[in-house]
């Protein structure tokens, strides 16, 4: 075969496989920001590559030009070294989860994450509201030693709302937040392995029961210092249990509508989807935890502070959520 049919027969395929190595050995950023209809799948790339080695070998046994086997040469060489290079450090990876892969994964589940919400936010409010008017229905929320509890761990004139404990007690409650913020978690994922019925089941107890606690001590006058003390925890910790909630209603969907998927496939794949949902759950309510111990327990810092650094938290989570790996796709 003559060099001019050689080139003209492989060309496009050399411009696309030059094409993919300029999109990807680049940054992550720069090769979402460049989108070409004409860019190979990924998971075409090693049969191209093993392609062009072999037309590499074939132009220098025909004595091609040295131009074209230089050319063939560099692109051979730069896909080796994109295809065979070390991949990056776990910690690295476990960033570009955090700040990317997640909150993509979270958008990609909107419906499951919206639906969730719903079932969460609305007893909380309802129920919050409804106590203003009819205070005595907490009694059929609550029994009366959670009653009794919270009324003395938040009555304003007690002693022990300024910050006494030491710093041993900082880290023991530290650890027993993450231990109840994330077996919370957990169970509100988990629990959608009953068709979904479990999660909303725990979505509607725990609204119903954070809207109970807050309805009645806004009504007995407690209300400041609950909310100093929640302010802070709350963008976190309730995002995170809306996420698991999601992560819960999409593995019961594909549980009772796998659609043309095998059910058992479709679960298989609804729990790969809410496995990695819940690592940045168990992260966020790691966050939380760190919060209420070390920050949501100071009762010094006025008001302002608390609902300042609360809407700042809030601003950050909604923007990670919402923009975190913006322009990378849906993660699957």
């Amino acid at each position: 075969m003559r060099q001019e049919q050689f080139v003209t027969r492989h060309a496009h395929e050399w411009r696309q496989f030059e094409d993919w190595l300029q999109q990807r050995g680049g940054s992550a950023r720069k090769a979402r920001n460049m989108p070409s209809p004409d860019l190979p799948g990924d998971e075409t790339i090693p049969e191209r590559y093993r392609r062009l080695c072999q037309q590499l070998a074939l132009a220098r046994r025909r004595g091609y030009s040295p131009q074209l086997v230089e050319r063939l040469q560099q692109l051979m060489q730069r896909g080796h070294n994109l295809l065979y290079r070390a991949p990056p450090p776990r910690w690295q990876r476990a960033l570009e989860f955090l700040f990317a892969g997640f909150p993509q994964l979270v958008r990609s589940q909107a419906a499951a994450m919206w639906v969730a919400c719903a079932l969460f936010v609305l007893p909380l409010v309802g129920v919050f509201v409804l106590l203003q008017y009819k205070p005595e229905l907490v009694h059929l929320l609550l029994d009366p030693q959670q009653i009794a509890h919270m009324e003395q761990s938040y009555d304003p004139s007690a002693e022990h709302l300024g910050r006494t404990r030491d710093s041993g007690t900082d880290w023991a409650m530290f650890g027993h937040y993450i231990m109840h913020n994330i077996s919370i978690g957990l169970r509100t994922f988990a629990s959608g392995l009953l068709s979904g019925i479990g999660t909303i089941y725990v979505l509607l107890t725990n609204g119903i029961g954070i809207g109970a606690v807050a309805g009645h001590l806004q009504h007995m006058g407690y209300g400041d210092p609950f909310w100093r003390f929640v302010a802070g925890h709350a963008p976190l910790e309730l995002t995170a249990i809306v996420i698991a909630g999601g992560a819960g209603l999409q593995l019961g969907l594909r549980l009772i509508a796998p659609g043309r998927k095998r059910r058992i496939d479709a679960l298989v794949e609804g729990g790969v989807i809410g496995a990695r949902l819940c690592l940045g759950v168990a992260f966020m309510l790691l966050l939380a935890a760190f919060v209420e111990a070390f920050w949501s327990s100071i009762a010094a810092v006025p008001a302002w502070g608390k609902f300042t650094v609360s809407g700042v938290l809030w601003a950050l989570v909604f923007g990670w959520l919402w923009r975190g790996g913006h322009g990378g796709g849906d993660a699957h």
